[in-house]
């Protein structure tokens, strides 16, 4: 009987403590991510260099994705950054920009996400764009402007249609409108700080 109140106890105490884990994981994830000292800001309509890496032949917009492949956050958006990839992929040239302290191959990031498009590993990309976590969505017009850098919903697993600004900056784009007018969440960086993933 003692033994049995002693296993109840033990499982009890894990329960607790995965969950409160789990709660604390949540709740740090929800924060804003700090915003580094020497951050410059870039505003929207300003000229973005690309680099050589990112050839602007075919004249469409570049959307461009900010990944870590340590960071929760990248990897809870995987599912919709391919949806967003199979629905605008004619129309968009999507880039994975990976930043992380550790070294991967392009093969490797493209398995991690789970599609056959161009990565890059060019961190100063994020200080042009603005950038200092991850995930972050930056789409780009075919004039080389920056039309909307933030984040790509304002759930963890971006799955709330409402808030979906990654995919409203692009149909706003593409069906040649000004940026939405968009809260104040989608705008602010929430996710990973770059290029070691922490919060």
């Amino acid at each position: 009987m003692m033994r049995t109140g002693l296993v109840i106890a033990w499982l009890t105490l894990l329960a607790s403590t995965v969950g409160a884990l789990f709660w604390y994981n949540d709740w740090v994830y929800q924060l804003p991510t700090p915003i580094p000292k020497n951050y410059r800001p870039v505003k929207t309509g300003t000229v973005i260099d690309l680099g050589e890496q990112i050839q602007n032949q075919d004249d469409k917009p570049v959307f461009l994705h900010f990944y870590n492949p340590e960071c929760p956050c990248s990897r809870f958006n995987k599912s919709h950054f391919q949806s967003l990839v199979r629905r605008y992929g004619r129309q968009v040239r999507f880039v994975v920009v990976v930043l992380s302290d550790k070294s991967y191959s392009v093969e490797k990031i493209q398995d991690k996400i789970g599609l056959d498009i161009p990565v890059i590993f060019d961190q100063s990309l994020a200080d042009r764009c603005g950038v200092y976590s991850t995930p972050q969505a930056v789409l780009v017009d075919n004039s080389q402007k920056l039309y909307y850098r933030g984040n790509y919903n304002a759930t963890r697993y971006c799955t709330e249609e409402k808030t979906a600004y990654a995919k409203m900056a692009l149909d706003g784009l593409l069906n040649s409108q000004s940026l939405p007018v968009l809260s104040a969440r989608a705008l602010k960086s929430y996710g990973c700080t770059i290029p070691v993933c922490k919060n």
